[in-house]
């Protein structure tokens, strides 16, 4: 989590701005708000990972990662 944050701020200094935009679920988001949805859905998928597959977790995330750059790229 910390090192998401982190990376957040380092993409933000890198390149300012980041301003709203309205994408496929009609609602306005930053960057702030897509990492949130994000890191919600990974959540998500890695406890449904757990119920039907159990451990280990790598397939999960690797689902988190690609949805992760689906919501970034288009929410």
């Amino acid at each position: 989590m910390a090192g998401t944050a982190s990376g957040l701020v380092i993409w933000e200094i890198r390149s300012p701005g980041g301003a709203p935009r309205r994408g496929i679920l009609r609602i306005v988001t930053t960057r702030g708000d897509r990492l949130f949805i994000s890191l919600l859905s990974a959540a998500y998928i890695h406890l449904g990972w757990l119920a039907i597959f159990g451990t280990p977790l790598w397939g999960a995330t690797l689902v988190s990662a690609v949805i992760a750059v689906l919501v970034f790229r288009y929410v």
